[in-house]
């Protein structure tokens, strides 16, 4: 017992040092571009991205954020890009699930960087998926050109997110702009391609071309708001809807615009009364072991995650390297699928590693899912996976074909799927565990998480394997010290790439949570996509079982 409790002990020690640095990450990034922009920001009259989000929800409600560590440690060569310029989430507003997109122009003036663009799409991608009004508090002078090669002509740049205005309007669900700062070129087909448009008077502006390409252009000398700005717009263009005399004023009237929406209709996944779990979820920080290789039991993390610690598990002595089974998530019905990462033994009296997915842990998963989605059952994805087992036993037993059903059950699942890197996710264990390509409804990771081809050390030490076979070839030698030095610069290099942070900044991973937040994310995710009715039947295609 005392070796437990001071395993424990360690495990929580290590994950609390993890979450202070996500925290401090995070507080940093929650800054922009630094308290000195913002007062300049605060002197034109002007809140900030953040101040602008925390009046337009409701009081006291949950702002989940998306890709707020976007664009971490990208750009350096031109001074960083923290949250990549522009603050996007899911928050209620007058009582209603909303997708908020607000520019940081104390960042880059809210330019558009490539992983803004991104974020942008992803956001977009959130409010199609599950039907969410969306609303934009437009501040940005546009394109980035120093990378315009880069975020300006190809399909998943720029230009996409006026063709998914165009596409959103079509689908029937609203969308609000507010310009409460610049909105240049082709980015003022943002706001006006949107519902309706409101606008700050002295702050917000919208042209085609600003004063100075005007004066390039037709050699008319203008200013800023005979060209574009409120008055113009609202009382002689007629290309706005409201004209706001501040940003508190807008703020509160998209609020009363968005209170006079008429209800839709919904999914229909099963909802009761929520319950708390009967362990505290802080107690995950101490059962989540501190070494990613060490063995745990996932239905002690998921005690502390799900209603009442209540879990109906499915086909608990088959596949066990796979934990499947139903409960309720703050009164939410989901039906989730597990990595295990304790040793066991098979059906047939073989040991099985932990992490590792098995033939019968494919085929149980595979058919868990079918399940879920004949019974209209949200699927909740906890990954810590280093992959498929692999040797001649199970290529023999048909360990591919196992991983195509599982892989073809995840991709064609129509039911909301939430994925939680909270350990390894390694290969092709990333894929059948719904990894990011599989569409997720939201992804998030654990400050452990770690995501890769394949584990630090294995592609280390085969990345060096193929250097020191090429420089043979080239009749070169190289001696063991070298080998060692060459061998620890691949590994660190690997390590960093499959650090959470790496993934979080390039939008893999829709961002980096406290482990007790799982619970109130898996909710939040499924009252969001109840707002979408399920449309396509489930049909798993030629593999299924």
């Amino acid at each position: 017992m005392q070796d437990l409790d001071i395993t424990f002990n360690k495990n929580e020690d290590a994950m609390k040092l993890l979450k202070g640095k996500l925290q401090q990450k995070l507080d940093q990034i929650y800054l922009g571009g630094g308290q000195k922009r913002i007062d300049k920001h605060h002197a034109k009259g002007k809140l900030t991205a953040r101040e602008r989000i925390d009046l337009l929800i409701d009081d006291n409600s949950y702002f989940l954020e998306l890709g707020a560590l976007a664009g971490d440690g990208m750009y350096k060569e031109y001074g960083g890009a923290p949250g990549a310029g522009v603050v996007t989430g899911i928050g209620k507003v007058k009582n209603r699930l909303c997708v908020i997109v607000a520019n940081d122009a104390t960042v880059k003036a809210g330019a558009w960087f490539p992983i803004s663009g991104k974020k942008n799409l992803r956001a977009q991608e959130v409010a199609i998926e599950n039907r969410l009004p969306l609303i934009y508090l437009v501040d940005s002078a546009g394109v980035f050109l120093p990378m315009q090669d880069e975020i300006f002509p190809d399909k998943e740049h720029f230009g996409r997110i006026f063709r998914n205005n165009a596409v959103i309007s079509s689908m029937g669900i609203p969308q609000i702009a507010a310009i409460m700062g610049p909105c240049v070129a082709g980015g003022a087909y943002l706001p006006i391609m949107s519902d309706e448009a409101l606008i700050v008077d002295g702050t917000g502006s919208v042209f085609l071309a600003g004063p100075y390409l005007v004066k390039s252009a037709i050699g008319e000398e203008v200013d800023i708001e005979s060209l574009g700005g409120a008055t113009t717009h609202s009382e002689i263009s007629g290309v706005t809807d409201y004209k706001m005399p501040d940003d508190e004023t807008c703020l509160k009237t998209i609020r009363d615009l968005v209170d006079k929406f008429g209800t839709t209709e919904k999914a229909g996944f099963s909802h009761e009364k929520p319950q708390a779990p009967e362990f505290d979820p802080k107690e995950i920080y101490g059962i989540f072991p501190e070494n990613g290789a060490k063995p745990y039991d996932t239905r002690e993390l998921l005690k502390r995650i799900i209603d009442k610690s209540s879990f109906t598990e499915y086909k608990q002595g088959y596949g066990q390297s796979i934990v499947c089974g139903y409960a309720r998530v703050k009164g939410w019905a989901v039906g989730i699928v597990a990595n295990q990462r304790e040793v066991v033994k098979s059906k047939k009296g073989e040991m099985q590693f932990g992490g590792v997915i098995y033939s019968d842990s494919a085929d149980k998963a595979a058919r868990f899912i079918m399940n879920c989605n004949q019974k209209k059952i949200p699927l909740v994805f906890l990954q810590d996976v280093t992959g498929f087992m692999v040797g001649s036993r199970s290529e023999q037993g048909g360990i591919i074909k196992d991983g195509a059903k599982l892989v073809s059950a995840v991709s064609n699942s129509v039911v909301p799927k939430f994925t939680f890197i909270i350990g390894n996710s390694y290969g092709a264990g990333n894929y059948a565990m719904c990894g990011k390509a599989y569409d997720p409804r939201l992804i998030f990771a654990w400050p452990t998480a770690k995501i890769a081809v394949m584990g630090g050390s294995q592609a280390a030490k085969t990345l060096l394997q193929i250097q020191v076979s090429a420089k043979k070839r080239k009749g070169e030698t190289i001696s063991e010290e070298e080998q060692n030095a060459l061998l620890q610069k691949i590994t660190e290099r690997y390590h960093r790439q499959t650090s959470p942070y790496y993934a979080a900044a390039r939008l893999w991973v829709d961002g980096i949570i406290d482990p007790a937040e799982t619970r109130n994310i898996i909710a939040l995710g499924i009252e969001a996509a109840n707002e979408a009715p399920i449309t396509k039947a489930f049909n798993a295609g030629v593999l299924q079982t």
